[in-house]
């Protein structure tokens, strides 16, 4: 198996008011094409470890590994190079730029990162939008969309830049149980059919319940 993300004994303290350690010894892998959920209750620390995961927080103790390359202590530049690159991100809320169409929205990821072309860039970003079923809505300005669609865009544009992994911070919160249901669908095809990894914290039992491993998290560590 290849080895896509890895972390070893992560801890993370935070100093203010007092000192807290939040993240406790944390130690885990992902697989390539594996799909994984974090759980647990509110406050026991999920978000902030995909924080870090993600390489957004630089400031833990513990080693993080992106597909065998030591990422900690890397440069801030390098990091956000790396993130554009190797990591797709997926929120609760899309954030996607209501005045901007879709296609635009999806091709930013790639802009930024500046490989490719302006036509390849947006040949990409069609082709992402037909595999989700909306390139229907390419021209359409983000804000006219629904909130299933919009969850579906942020989706394509986290792929624009074929990443290694998504990372979803509660992508189902904000939707109904058939766009849930929708996303979810997504996600495990991606895993299945493009070998895609995905790990993706959720409060949504029957999400977690079907993806490959649930990582129990219960006050900062791995339970």
């Amino acid at each position: 198996m290849t080895t896509v993300l890895e972390a070893k004994n992560i801890n993370k303290y935070f100093r203010k008011p007092v000192l807290f350690h939040v993240i406790k010894d944390v130690s885990f892998r992902v697989e390539k094409g594996e799909f994984a959920s974090i759980m647990g209750k509110s406050g026991c620390g999920k978000s902030t470890l995909l924080y870090i995961l993600s390489t957004m927080d630089t400031d833990y103790d513990g080693k993080l590994f992106l597909n065998d390359e030591l990422v900690t202590g890397q440069s801030r530049q390098y990091l956000s190079y790396l993130r554009n690159k190797h990591i797709g991100f997926v929120f609760q809320f899309h954030y996607l730029l209501s005045e901007f169409s879709v296609l635009e929205n999806v091709m930013l990821p790639a802009k930024k990162l500046g490989e490719k072309s302006f036509e390849e860039i947006e040949h990409s970003a069609m082709e992402k939008l037909k595999m989700l079923n909306i390139d229907h809505l390419a021209r359409k300005r983000a804000s006219r969309i629904s909130g299933g669609e919009k969850q579906r865009v942020a989706i394509a544009r986290a792929l624009i830049n074929d990443p290694s992994i998504i990372m979803g911070d509660e992508p189902t919160g904000n939707l109904d149980s058939y766009n849930a249901e929708n996303v979810f669908n997504i996600f495990k095809q991606l895993s299945d059919e493009k070998g895609l990894s995905l790990l993706v914290v959720t409060h949504d039992e029957d999400f977690a319940r079907n993806t490959d491993r649930i990582i129990q998290m219960g006050d900062g560590r791995i339970l």
